[in-house]
């Protein structure tokens, strides 16, 4: 700050160190005009120009020193109070672009909150003929024709709970209710959601579940277990998926493994980013690279933490490791 300053300053150092040497060199050529005085008077004159800069520097540099230090968060009680003209004219201006920033936030947040609170309506109205479309599927005798229309109905299914579940997302803290989960009910209620398409491709489960109980959000937790098992389906043809439970370092696991398609271990660091699809298969349009995306990003609230062990053309394993009662200390909720 004090190398910034004498830049800043530069200019009056330089008239003051001109005007001294004009001092000595008037009294070097005027032989009438004593030169030890001058010396004195020079050395003098630099002396309270030094104190006068110093006392100087602390006076105009508190004010630069908090703008140094502002987090740009917004918060303009941390800024000195400005007491010179030009400091005043910069104050004004940060007040103003601050308030011009928080009143566009505040619009942006209002409009996204309208847009998600229509949307979500939106999919709620949708889900009402969905139902209704799947009791009239139940109806339908053709076998091959119901198992058709049922696959195809659970595709629209799980695509409006895909956007229905972002959607909610940025505001998944103040949804959360934390408490004892049946795992094996929610379980088994999602393998039931699936069972057209698993009779269809001729995928079975096998269920062992020692650790039956989690603490954890059911509604969430639902989403999570749903997305590992439609890619587990996905991408798995004639053969099952294995679905474990136990206890391990006194917190319960949930491993879900299949003997699908795999993932490639170059692309196994990147597949919780968003919109990522596989590298090795590029012509599998029906990915959209946002269920992994978003299970992790649920999970993280929910302090779960995910596992991945695959290899190509053997299979996947993804394995939950749910969080001890303790660990849930700063969630409300609870």
């Amino acid at each position: 700050m004090i190398k910034t300053y004498l830049k800043e300053r530069r200019s009056w150092i330089v008239l003051f160190i001109c005007l001294q040497l004009l001092v000595l060199f008037t009294g070097y050529i005027d032989t009438a005009i004593r030169f030890t005085p001058l010396l004195y008077i020079v050395f003098l004159s630099s002396l309270i120009f030094m104190i006068f800069l110093c006392f100087r520097y602390h006076k105009e540099t508190k004010f630069y020193s908090e703008l140094i230090e502002w987090e740009n968060n917004l918060d303009l009680t941390n800024i000195a109070e400005a007491d010179r003209p030009f400091e005043k004219i910069i104050e004004q201006s940060i007040v103003n672009q601050t308030e011009l920033l928080k009143q566009t936030i505040s619009n942006n947040l209002t409009a996204v909150e309208q847009e998600k609170d229509e949307l979500l309506s939106w999919i709620h109205e949708v889900k009402t003929p969905l139902t209704a479309m799947h009791l009239m599927i139940d109806r339908i005798d053709d076998v091959v024709l119901k198992a058709q229309l049922a696959h195809e109905w659970l595709r629209i299914h799980l695509l409006l709970d895909s956007q229905l579940h972002q959607r909610r997302l940025p505001f998944m803290e103040n949804d959360l209710y934390i408490e004892e989960t049946d795992l094996k009910a929610l379980l088994f209620k999602e393998i039931k959601t699936l069972q057209t398409w698993c009779m269809q491709k001729g995928i079975g489960f096998e269920v062992e579940l020692e650790a039956t109980f989690v603490l954890t959000d059911a509604k969430w937790l639902g989403f999570i277990i749903r997305q590992l098992l439609t890619n587990a389906v996905k991408y798995s043809e004639e053969s099952d998926i294995i679905i474990k439970s136990f206890l391990e370092d006194k917190r319960t696991k949930l491993m879900i493994q299949d003997f699908g398609r795999g993932i490639d271990s170059k692309d196994l660091p990147r597949i919780f980013e968003k919109g990522f699809t596989s590298t090795t298969v590029h012509h599998d349009s029906a990915s959209t690279g946002m269920g992994l995306y978003l299970t992790q990003k649920i999970a993280k609230p929910l302090l779960i933490h995910i596992d991945v062990i695959s290899e190509l053309d053997v299979g996947t394993t993804f394995t939950l490791t749910f969080p001890q009662k303790n660990e849930f200390g700063t969630i409300s909720g609870m």
